[in-house]
């Protein structure tokens, strides 16, 4: 007999971003409105809501209008500063050239938009959201999917506190707990733990493309205030990424509130190089001259990163199963050239909590919610993912210049109503890289701490911090792989690809290499778990309320 308590609901979130967010608030609303109650909660495994969450941001407020039509004038943080000013820069290495509005269509033009940090935007919400009776648990992270005796999904239990690394129980321990409910959403953002589990488990992905990644790492800069232009949005390509070939990826840089700018670069994974760190390309982008001239005198204030969702409406899942729904960047709504996804992602939750309220109010429940997977795809998310679904396969194809503007036609068609008729397929990012000695090496340039910084300093900043004395959540499927195969096929990527330095080669110089992983670096940017050549490295959740602790990002 298990010795975890259990506690049941009517509907359980797995996550605390703005798809589940949104999803709670929904959920209460309907019920509000029929004149009932549904109990509802949120697991976050961060330490508060907001404590994981990382976006550039530049915000539609297309959902946030449609649940809470009064946001503007209820104290939500993103009202602060609308987008007044939208910029998109071509580099070279030491020139830039502007893109004419005309070249792209209105869609692109960031028109009626907010910037700001997304991390407190959902702080707002969570208020809200508890407002209206919705039950938030900050620092406990669903580790396992509990189900019935027909397989479907019952719910999930949070993972056991107080395990040792060699998995004795301390002193302090204390046993999961399990929470049921009548459907379960799993709202875990990009490359969920256990979203990835019911991806595969109920073949949700088998009619679908592979859903491929970008990397974004981001920092917050105080800037000097001459030089603010609060609601300035400025998005780059091409250099430096343009000098290795087969590589994408592209920069930004957003004046926000109190004098900062948010700034980052965006490596798609489907990089081809082994050498190529984008830790590094995001580095050395800040020294082009123009992006160099608006930090002059500024001071980073914070680091942090996170995968995205790059496959788009051919990658998008099916979206339900026996007890519960992706909901979210789990699914990935991601509109990559908007370089959006919040607005799509809240809207996914409350379509989806709208088709669970109907179901529970009419006394269902383990059953799967095609309401919601109707109500998808006659929404405006799947006009908007469909719109561009051949962009960033166009770009893949044919480069980063010739097919941004083949895109840029098929954008406009599609806005102007002629769709096109094919929609093309993607290859999965982990398939992508060639033999290291096929191709050149990178020598990048020693960080100067002042535009530049290096990888330890930088996690510094993304206040991480991991329980040291617990079980590593950086697992190898084969021990062997990373000093067998990988290290002589590609001088072992993991060593670049991730943005924290959680993984070196040690050794070498004298005859034994040894793969380490410092587990307690990670901020949970799920890289490794998509770039990983073999698919060796499988990332679990840690101990609730451990990660990155990001106050404004």
């Amino acid at each position: 007999m298990s010795e975890r308590e259990s506690m049941p609901y009517d509907v359980v979130i797995v996550g605390g971003g703005p798809a589940g967010l949104a999803a709670a608030i929904r959920l209460k609303q309907v019920a509000a409105e029929k004149d009932a109650d549904l109990s509802v909660c949120i697991l976050e495994k961060g330490s508060e809501i907001g404590a994981h969450i990382l976006s550039g941001a530049v915000i539609d407020p297309k959902a946030l209008d449609e649940l809470l039509p009064d946001w503007k004038t209820s104290g939500c943080p993103l009202a602060e500063v609308p987008v007044t000013d939208n910029q998109h820069w071509l580099l070279t290495k030491d020139g830039s050239m502007g893109v004419p509005h005309l070249f792209t269509p209105p869609f692109m033009h960031n028109k009626g938009t907010y910037t700001g940090s997304l991390g407190n935007l959902c702080r707002w919400l969570a208020e809200q959201a508890e407002g209206l009776g919705v039950e938030i648990f900050p620092g406990f992270a669903a580790a396992e999917i509990l189900f019935n005796d027909d397989g479907s999904v019952k719910g999930v239990a949070t993972g056991d506190m107080g395990v040792a690394r060699d998995g004795t129980h301390k002193a302090d321990y204390q046993p999961g707990l399990e929470l049921h409910a009548k459907y379960t959403f799993f709202a875990e953002g990009v490359r969920g733990h256990l979203s990835k589990q019911l991806i595969r488990q109920f073949e949700l992905a088998k009619d679908s493309q592979p859903q491929v990644y970008g990397l974004g790492i981001k920092e917050l800069w105080d800037i000097d205030p001459e030089l603010h232009v609060p609601g300035r949005v400025i998005h780059t390509q091409g250099w430096p990424l343009s000098e290795t070939a087969g590589s994408n990826g592209g920069g930004f840089l957003y004046h926000q509130a109190n004098g900062q700018v948010a700034l980052g670069f965006v490596t798609w994974l489907n990089y081809t190089n082994p050498h190529l760190s984008p830790f590094h390309e995001m580095q050395r982008w800040k020294t082009h001259p123009e992006i160099a001239k608006i930090l002059k005198g500024a001071k980073r204030i914070s680091y942090g990163a996170r995968a995205i969702n790059d496959g788009g409406y051919q990658s998008v899942p099916k979206l339900t199963f026996p007890g519960g729904a992706l909901i979210g960047c789990s699914a990935g709504f991601l509109n990559v050239p908007r370089i959006k996804g919040t607005h799509t992602a809240m809207k996914s939750g409350m379509m989806a909590a709208e088709a669970a309220a109907d179901a529970i109010l009419s006394q269902r429940q383990g059953d799967e919610l095609t309401a919601y997977t109707i109500a998808y795809e006659n929404s405006w998310v799947a006009k908007e993912l469909s719109q561009v679904r051949n962009v960033v396969p166009l770009v893949k194809k044919f480069g980063d210049m010739l097919g941004s503007a083949i895109a840029g036609v098929t954008m406009w068609a599609e806005y102007v109503g002629l769709k096109m008729p094919f929609t093309m397929k993607h290859k999965p990012d982990h398939e992508s890289l060639w033999r290291k000695d096929l191709v050149p090496a990178i020598d990048y340039p020693k960080p100067d701490g002042v535009l530049t910084f290096d990888r330890l300093s930088s996690v510094f900043l993304s206040n991480t911090n991991h329980e040291e004395d617990q079980p590593v959540h950086l697992t190898l499927k084969d021990p062997d792989i990373p000093i067998a195969y990988d290290l002589p096929m590609y001088d072992e990527p993991a060593q670049r690809y991730c943005p924290a330095g959680v993984y070196e080669v040690v050794g070498e110089e004298t005859g034994d290499p040894k793969f380490v992983i410092n587990a307690q670096n990670c901020v949970h940017c799920k890289t490794c778990d998509i770039k990983d050549p073999t698919q060796n490295i499988n990332w679990v959740v840690p101990e609730g309320g451990g990660g990155p602790n990001y106050p404004n990002m």
